[in-house]
């Protein structure tokens, strides 16, 4: 049976651009919390440059003030406590500090094989999808989770903006 891991994707609108005084106290604890995503219990992989921050990427390039997380966990559980549990929730606490009242979908999770590295393209498809249609098993929240699925294709990754369908080959469910 293939392994499976959970991508979660999360947008976030800056008040200011990066480089302003007002954003300082979450660009002072990115380092920290960044390393606390990688050591963590279940933590596969992040989007990250050489310099290991994604505050770079601009996923929208309509809107330069988006700036885009993501990351791949063993399993939604050991993503849950890191999101909920440790210190990273002290900055979702604060977030309006520093990021705007988002009125769309701003996060989003789904399945990948064991070894899938999530593009932006990607992402952003499963944010969109997830606005236009709910949770669903291409794209889910942590509150409407979507099981596991063998049902995978590579093809449904960043090309299309729904789950890959398996088709019967039995010829006792073909119309006649």
């Amino acid at each position: 049976m293939p392994v499976y891991h959970v991508a979660q994707v999360n947008i976030g609108q800056v008040r200011v651009p990066i480089e302003d005084a007002l954003m300082a106290g979450f660009v002072a604890r990115l380092d920290e919390i960044n390393a606390l995503a990688d050591r963590s219990p279940g933590f596969v992989w992040r989007l990250q440059t050489p310099v290991g921050n994604a505050t770079y990427f601009r996923p929208y390039p309509e809107d330069d003030r988006i700036l885009i997380n993501m990351s791949v966990w063993e399993s939604i559980a050991t993503l849950r406590h890191y999101v909920y549990k440790t210190a990273h929730a002290e900055l979702l606490r604060q977030r309006e500090a520093w990021f705007e009242k988002f009125a769309g979908v701003y996060m989003a999770l789904w399945w990948v094989p064991a070894g899938h590295r999530p593009g932006m393209d990607e992402a952003t498809k499963r944010i969109a999808h997830l606005e236009k249609h709910g949770p669903t098993q291409f794209a889910f929240t942590l509150k409407h989770l979507s099981s596991r699925t063998s049902n995978f294709s590579r093809e449904s990754i960043g090309r299309r903006s729904y789950p890959a369908r398996r088709r019967s080959l039995r010829t006792d469910r073909m119309p006649r």
